[in-house]
C-alpha cells in the first residue's frame, strides 16, 4: 500500500508583514500550514516556547483563516528577533542609521517516530526603521511627535514621545487652533518612552524654544538648562519616571512682533538613565554651569545614554500686547 503524498509548497503570499510603530505583526496563511499537519500552536516564533506572549493565535473572522503574531519592536521582549544596526541601503547618499528587526516562524513535528512525513514549515520576516528617526508633524491638529533613541552600544531600546497638553493633570491634549493660543496660555509638555525596560528612567537635559524646526545654536530661548531654569518653567517630574513633564506660560518672540502669530518650537535634550545613575546625574555639585552648550551637554557616563534631541510640533501664538521674549544668541537666560 502506497501512502498519498501532499506537496505543500510556502510562497511569499503565504505570509504578511506589517511593521507598525510600535508593534510588528506577521500573518500567515493558515490553509497551507493545516494541510502539512500542523496546527497554530506548533508554530514556533523564534524559537521562543514558553512565552504565552509569543504564541500564535487563529483568526477565522478572515478568508482564508490566518494564523497571527504580533510583538513590540523594542529589544527587550520582542520574542526573540534579532537586532541588527547598519548604515542603511541608501548610505552612499545618507548617514540616517537604520536597524533590521528579523526572525523565523518555524513549525515544530510532535511526531515521536523514528520519520515523519510532515514537511518543515519555515516563513521569515524582517521589518527595517531609521535609528534615530524624527517625525516632525507641523498640521495644526497634531500634539506629539516622536524620535528612535538607542543605547550606548548602539542598540535601539526606545521611542521617545513629545506632546503638548492644556491641562496640569495631561489628560487634554493641547490642538493648536490655527489662529494660535493666546498668551500665557499654560503650556505643558511631557516627554515619555515607550517601549523601554524598567531599568530606565527619562531625564531632560535641556530644553529651548526657538523658531527653527531644527536644533540651532544661534538664536534661541532657554526654559531651563542643568541647575537652572527660566522663571516661568515649572519642573514637575524630571529623572525619576519613564517621563518627564513640565510647563511654561505662552509667550511671543519679538522677532516675529510684527506678525499675526508667532511660531515656535521645543527642543528637549532628552536621555535615558538608570535608576541608580539618574540622581547623580542630576546633581549640580557634579555639573558647572561650563558644562552647557548650544547643542550638546556632559559627556554620558555609564548608565547614562548620550543626548537625543526631540522637537515638538508648532507652538503658535495669536497676536495680542503682551510678554515678548528676545532671541538669545549663544548664551544661556540668566
Amino acid at each position: 500500500m502506497t501512502n498519498p503524498v501532499v506537496l505543500v509548497t510556502t510562497e511569499y503570499t503565504d505570509i504578511s508583514v506589517d511593521c507598525g510603530t510600535e508593534y510588528i505583526n506577521v500573518a500567515i496563511k493558515f490553509c497551507p500550514v493545516m494541510y502539512t499537519g500542523y496546527n497554530e500552536s506548533e508554530l514556533i516564533l523564534n524559537n521562543v516556547k514558553n512565552n504565552p506572549d509569543c504564541r500564535a493565535t487563529l483568526d477565522t473572522t478572515v478568508l482564508p483563516p490566518m494564523a497571527r503574531f504580533r510583538f513590540p519592536i523594542n529589544s527587550t521582549n520582542a520574542c526573540g528577533s534579532n537586532f541588527v544596526v547598519s548604515n542603511g541601503v541608501f548610505s552612499d547618499f545618507s548617514n540616517i542609521e537604520m536597524v533590521n528587526i528579523s526572525g523565523t516562524v518555524q513549525s515544530k513535528d510532535i511526531t515521536t517516530g523514528t520519520v515523519t512525513y510532515n514537511a518543515e514549515l519555515k516563513y521569515y520576516y524582517s521589518c527595517a526603521y531609521p535609528l534615530e528617526y524624527l517625525i516632525n508633524n507641523t498640521r495644526m491638529d497634531v500634539s506629539s511627535s516622536s524620535i528612535a533613541v538607542k543605547d550606548n552600544n548602539g542598540s535601539f531600546i526606545s521611542t521617545l514621545r513629545l506632546r503638548l497638553f492644556k491641562d496640569i493633570n495631561y489628560t487634554q491634549p493641547l490642538i493648536m487652533p490655527t489662529l494660535g493660543i493666546e498668551l500665557r496660555t499654560n503650556v505643558y509638555v511631557q516627554v515619555e518612552a515607550t517601549n523601554l525596560t524598567s531599568q530606565y528612567f527619562v531625564l531632560l537635559d535641556r530644553c529651548y524654544a526657538s523658531i527653527s524646526t531644527t536644533p540651532t545654536t544661534t538664536n534661541f530661548f532657554n526654559l531651563f538648562v542643568p541647575c537652572g531654569s527660566d522663571q516661568f518653567t515649572k519642573m514637575l517630574v524630571n529623572g525619576e519616571m519613564q517621563l518627564a513633564r513640565f510647563s511654561f506660560p505662552a509667550f511671543r518672540f519679538t522677532e516675529q512682533q510684527n506678525q499675526t502669530v508667532s511660531t515656535y518650537y521645543l527642543h528637549c535634550i532628552t536621555r535615558l538613565c538608570e535608576i541608580s545613575t539618574c540622581s547623580t546625574f542630576k546633581q549640580c555639585s557634579k555639573r558647572k554651569r561650563r558644562d552647557v552648550v548650544p547643542l550638546t551637554t556632559t559627556p554620558s557616563p555609564n548608565g547614562v545614554t548620550e543626548a537625543t534631541t526631540i522637537t515638538s510640533p508648532a507652538i503658535v501664538i495669536r497676536s495680542e500686547n503682551g510678554t515678548l521674549f528676545p532671541l538669545r544668541e549663544n548664551k544661556m537666560n540668566e
